[in-house]
């Protein structure tokens, strides 16, 4: 069983920056594609960005591009989303997720292990 702890997430006015972590506890990290996901309340979880298990491959929502950057530390099992130019509809529980399959994909249903979430809030 793989277990991913989400850090980083807290309460940032519109415009500021967070850079959230999650940290794996597989030893075969480096072979996994990642995943951070968000839910805002009462809306259906989506993807935010994804990434392959050396980084060269990643994914990134419309509405993040240019905003929202994802890398994976291999050395650390590590993988970080920075979030810049934060909105205030960015606020929602963000979510790591991880699966044992190298290559990216966006669909929801292939990623097997997920963190608790971390809330991030933008006030305006």
């Amino acid at each position: 069983q793989v277990q991913l702890v989400e850090s980083g997430g807290g309460l940032v006015q519109a415009g500021g920056s967070l850079r959230l972590a999650c940290a794996a506890s597989s030893p075969t990290f480096s072979t996994y594609r990642m995943a951070w996901f968000r839910q805002a309340p009462e809306k259906e979880r989506e993807l935010v960005a994804a990434i392959n298990w050396n980084g060269g491959t990643t994914f990134y929502l419309d509405s993040v591009k240019g905003r929202f950057t994802i890398s994976k530390d291999n050395a650390k099992s590590t993988v970080y989303l920075q979030m810049n130019g934060l909105k205030p509809e960015d606020t929602a529980v963000y979510y790591c997720a991880a699966d044992r399959r190298s290559w990216l994909d966006i669909r929801t249903e292939l990623y097997t292990y997920w963190g608790q979430g971390i809330q991030v809030t933008v006030s305006s």
